[in-house]
């Protein structure tokens, strides 16, 4: 445990640039204050992810071991079991993923990517890895195929070309179909590119080829010629076969189906457009849409099912994208939210040539995956348990909390669970492979996601799942715009108007707030019981920038602030809430003035149990000048309040009076010391860009940015800041925004001799200033008697912006905000009860402890550039520590880590970092993560016990751990995706089928394709790659059919001496042997011509 002494530290630091003199340190000052984390107890690694994989382009499932596998265009791959079960790779190259082949029941997977290299995972370790990769250099790949229970991959190619893979060693076999071969003369253009590969189900020599351009060939391996030739006057996009192998189907680009006999190749045996008007007099059915994939499934009992994507009507303009079930006479067309990318058939059996007896269809769409139940009338969909709807609406900002109290979870689970939708299959999940991991992390943990539609979404994040708890649609509070024409001309937004942009949450007394984008502020209380409410209570507050006009409550316009009590704002006892017109007015030019961006519904309210609102305050237009985004937002139970800040000051409101306390400009909280030389400006002059999630560029922001949606995509992401490096300059047009808030019971004042509830705000030119609070006493008086709110004037000053507070006590420990405990506050009006629940919780401070160091406390601040301890109340700064020169830090946490505090940062170059509390030691610097989008940057955010998390991309979450510990602890609480199980049985031939030849025919691959019978491919054409596995991967890998002769590949060195002793052990047998075998036939001969008796 190292330990620190503060006289020493202080040697080099300059003085903070504050009204202060320099700070001086007294005698008993230079005590020893211990810290407990070292550098060691920091390791950064992600965690999992969560959420639906991002731009998906190919899918695969194993039906024995029941995982399913999705690949993305940016090379990701999701590989999905059980709820719970679930696990991230990432293929080097980063190319998008065409196609991917499980190694059925083998633990094993075959990648094919747009970069022309097919590569093999090892799925038997929690970590999938690459174990082998084969790179074309001659061939563009377009169709994979790896037939049930064989080690050989068929390749095909752009050039219509079929190339042979050795699954086991990643090596080509020197058997090649050709394209010309394999067509001959019966087309005189080139074939086009090969779009299907499948062998014969009943015949594994047979082989069915797919040519872009409508040809199909029936190939036969051994003779190595083509049977049968099948033309059409119309693309191929997929084919699929009977699973008696005597017919197969092909889907096509006009729309239509053609089911073929194989030995009748001169025509189809039948054609079908499933969605085509048919003509009366007897011509061909309107051309539509192409049918991009088809799946013939057959089931023992009754008509086989043919399911389909595509090949609508091309009359069906703005129809969503479909898939249709064909079953019998039948045919259901099921719209999908999305485009569809792929799709699968589950069945029963593994084996092609048995009856398939189809139950599901898993659907993958752009953005969402749907499985069907095909056993179920009306084809129910299955409640989807992973958590794949993060982005229903894009997010827009992240809260993220280990460590929470424990009945917070089951408490929203209840609520949400009277939220979820009916009329879902009622069958259990069907992909349901892997096995969960045995972690023995058990914290609670919870997400809070906030969204473009106003939503906020509750998840439960333990143990390393995700599961939605329940959702909050905050748009309900408002007014709905019923056309274009009656949408407001007061939103500040072009689109996204309830976007949540800032959320402030007390756990403990399940207070929540947010900040909307057209600057509002909801206030939420959270009840287990359904009620109305007749009039939403609503708060009209005019924050505006010059000092000559500036209004508030009070009517404060002096420069020197003196405790401000409220006189206008109506109270709920003695007058209604304000509504929009009773306030809103436009002068005689059209000038909007005192009108909100949004319109609260004027109608009562039902409020389900769950998040009820308690009170909704918005910023009003103010001359023509619309308000501007709130840019920081805290709530405080203990106290009642709520204060929101943007780039014109802030305002404090009583949320339990419905009172606004305080609005001030920025200026006005500094008094008459202002450091500043600011310039007036009119609000007509330009409009200022909005803070919050647009305002990551303030220098460079146009009016333009400021409409635009938090979700939009054509924001300027460079992260280049126009800041000025001296503290004491300002650009005379720039405003200067209150950043942060922490409410605490603190030292405002250096005279100060106890603590009072206090309110600190850090602004965007580093200057920390604080607000006093005098509380009424707790119960019923906090009702009646008014909160006297006091600004005290500048505590200290930062480089940069403000980002986080936080307190620590005289032994270095996180000093918590007092909170109120919940109660449900729709109980009967109970006065006794009510009173209990409502005291405020104290915050004890060791007497002893404060009178021997003559500190009772630190303040840890945190801005863009640097951090800084400050003893208090004597306001000195004890440790300071400039985090970065060249970047600046996105976000700061003070956070608990095994038995120590400090303080993490993300910052804009990338670099995860922490430092110690209270000394401010550099423990982790990490290169992590190159921001790239606003995205990142909006949604990073730290917690508790090493977590963090953000929104690595549109539709996903990144969790991540900076400790040692639970980095050591990850193996164990990650899922496995291999279990052993057994392969089914084959399918019985039957007793005439094996006299007279029928059933499935089998086929000596080995010897066909291996390098004694074809050869050696050249090597010119691809290039093997040892894949990052590791010997202990492969032997994970190496088991079951596949995997004997992998084994036997990769253990051959250490084998080596185990065989030549095993070859000497069996001629010392054989030896043996012969020895026992000549006095055994010595021993006959003897006894031959003996009785019995005689023995």
């Amino acid at each position: 445990m190292k330990k620190f002494n503060i006289r020493k530290v202080l040697d080099g630091l300059t003085a903070v640039s504050s009204p202060s003199p320099s700070p001086q340190l007294g005698a008993k000052e230079n005590e020893l204050i211990p810290e407990t984390l070292q550098s060691e107890h920091f390791q950064l690694c992600k965690t999992v992810r969560h959420g639906f994989p991002y731009q998906p382009s190919s899918m695969a499932f194993d039906p024995v071991q029941k995982i399913l596998a999705i690949g993305t265009q940016n090379g990701a791959l999701r590989l999905f079991g059980r709820p719970g079960v679930e696990c991230y790779c990432q293929h080097e190259s980063g190319a998008a993923v065409i196609q991917l082949q499980f190694l059925i029941n083998e633990g094993a997977l075959v990648s094919a990517l747009a970069d022309d290299s097919i590569h093999l995972w090892n799925l038997r370790q929690k970590r999938p890895a690459v174990l082998h990769s084969l790179k074309f250099n001659k061939e563009r790949i377009t169709f994979c195929h790896l037939p049930f229970q064989s080690k050989w991959l068929y390749i095909g190619s752009e050039r219509g070309n079929i190339h042979i893979v050795n699954v086991e060693s990643f090596t080509l076999s020197g058997y090649t179909i050709m394209w010309n071969k394999a067509i001959e003369l019966s087309s005189k253009a080139h074939p086009g590119p090969v779009v299907h590969i499948s062998d014969n189900p009943m015949d594994e020599g047979k082989l069915i080829i797919g040519f872009e351009s409508g040809i199909v060939v029936l190939w036969d391996l051994k003779s190595k010629r083509a049977d049968y030739r099948y033309t059409y006057d119309e693309a191929i996009h997929s084919v699929a076969w009977h699973h008696e192998g005597k017919q197969f189907i092909c889907s096509h680009s006009d729309g239509t189906l053609t089911i073929w006999n194989i030995k009748s190749p001169a025509k189809p045996a039948q054609t079908i457009t499933p969605h085509g008007k048919q003509p009366k007099d007897g011509k061909k059915p309107e051309p539509c849409k192409p049918i991009l994939k088809v799946e013939y499934k057959t089931t023992r009992a009754g008509d086989p099912f043919m399911i389909f994507s595509g090949g609508l009507s091309y009359d069906t303009v703005g129809r969503r994208p479909c898939l249709t079930v064909m079953h019998g006479k039948s045919t259901a067309v099921l719209e999908m939210d999305y485009p569809i990318v792929d799709f699968l058939t589950l069945c029963e059996t593994p084996y092609p040539n048995d009856f398939q007896e189809p139950y599901a269809v898993v659907v993958l769409l752009e953005k969402d995956l749907v499985v069907i139940d095909l056993a179920q009338n009306g084809y129910p969909i299955f409640e989807n348990p992973y958590p794949m709807m993060i982005h229903e609406s894009p997010v827009t900002c992240c809260e993220y909390l280990a460590d929470c109290p424990v009945d917070l979870i089951p408490a929203l689970y209840s609520v949400g669970s009277r939220q979820k939708r009916q009329g879902y299959s009622k069958k259990e999940w069907p992909i349901s492979g892997g096995n969960w991991g045995l972690g023995t992390q058990s914290y609670p943990e919870i997400i809070i996601t906030g969204h473009a539609d106003g939503s906020v979404k509750f998840w439960d994040a333990s143990a390393i799942m995700l599961q939605v708890l329940y959702k909050l649609k905050t748009a309900k509070v408002f007014e709905k715009a019923r056309c274009k024409e009656e949408k407001p001309n007061t939103e500040i937004v072009d689109e996204d108007p309830f976007a949540i942009q800032l959320m402030s949450w007390c756990p403990e007394s399940r207070m929540l707030c947010v900040a909307g984008v057209s600057a509002h502020v909801i206030i939420y209380r959270f009840s287990k019981q359904e009620i109305t409410t007749e009039v939403v209570q609503l708060l009209e507050v005019r924050l505006q920038y010059e000092l000559n006009d500036l209004e508030s409550p009070e009517g404060g316009g002096d420069q020197t602030p003196a405790p401000l009590t409220p006189s206008t704002s109506p109270s709920p006892q003695t007058a209604a809430p304000q509504t929009h017109t009773s306030t809103s007015s436009n002068s005689s030019d059209g000038i909007r003035d005192n009108i909100p961006c949004l319109k609260v519904r004027s109608s009562p309210l039902k409020q389900s149990p769950g998040y009820q609102v308690e009170l909704v305050v918005q910023l009003v237009w103010v001359s023509g000048e619309p308000p501007q985004q709130i840019s920081s937002l805290a709530i405080n139970s203990s106290y009642g309040l709520v204060v929101f800040g943007n780039s014109n000051g802030l305002a404090v409101v009583d949320y339990l009076q419905k009172t606004v306390l305080l609005n001030l400009g920025t200026v006005e909280l500094y008094g008459s010391n202002d450091p500043y030389q600011r310039q007036l400006r009119s609000p007509r002059k330009s409009r200022q860009p909005s803070g919050g999630l647009c305002d990551i560029n303030e220098g460079s922001a146009t009016s333009e940015d400021r409409c635009k949606s938090p979700t939009s995509d054509n924001r300027d992401n460079s992260f280049s800041r126009s800041r000025s490096s001296s503290v004491t300059s300002i650009d005379k047009e720039a405003r200067e925004a209150v950043t942060s808030f922490y409410f605490c019971e603190t030292y405002n004042r250096k005279a100060d001799g106890g603590l009072t509830p206090s309110l600190w705000v850090g602004t965007s030119l580093g200057t920390v200033l604080a607000i006093s609070l005098n509380m009424p006493p707790a119960g019923e008086q906090r009702l009646l008697q008014p909160v006297i709110v006091s600004p005290c004037g500048t505590l200290v000053r930062l480089k940069g912006s403000i980002l986080r507070m936080a307190f620590l006590d005289s032994t270095g420990s996180l000093f918590p905000s007092a909170f109120e405990p919940w109660y449900e506050p729709n109980a009967p009006a109970n006065g006794e009860e009510r009173d209990k629940v409502r005291k405020r919780r104290p915050v004890s401070v060791s007497p002893s402890t404060s009178q021997e160091l003559n500190e009772n406390q630190y303040a840890v601040l945190c801005s863009e550039k640097q951090a800084k301890v400050i003893s208090l109340p004597s306001q000195t700064c004890v440790f300071k520590h400039n985090i970065t020169e060249t970047s600046f830090v996105l976000r700061a946490d003070v956070v608990q880590i095994n038995t120590g505090i400090c303080v993490a940062c993300f910052c804009a170059n990338g670099h995860i970092m922490t430092l110690s509390l209270p000394g401010l030691r550099p423990l982790l610097d990490v290169n992590y993560l190159p921001l790239t989008d606003m995205r990142i940057a909006r949604t990073f955010c730290f917690t508790n016990l090493g977590q963090a998390l953000y929104l690595t991309s549109p539709t996903e979450i990144q969790r991540i751990t900076y400790s040692q510990e639970v980095c050591e602890n990850l193996q164990e609480m990650l899922g496995e995706l291999f279990t052993p199980v057994e392969t089914p049985e084959a399918p019985n031939r039957g007793f005439f089928k094996g006299l007279f030849g029928g059933g499935a025919q089998s086929l000596d691959r080995e010897e066909l394709f291996g390098e004694s019978g074809a050869g050696k491919a050249p090597r010119s054409l691809a290039q093997h790659i040892p894949g990052p596995g590791g010997l202990e991967g492969m032997k994970g890998a190496a088991s079951g059919i596949v995997g004997d002769l992998a084994r036997a590949r990769i253990a051959l060195d250490e084998r080596g001496q185990k065989l030549s002793e095993v070859e000497e052990r069996t001629a010392a047998m054989m030896a043996s042997a012969d020895t026992f075998s000549k006095h055994a036939h010595e021993m006959m001969l003897k006894c031959k011509d003996k009785k019995w008796y005689q023995f």
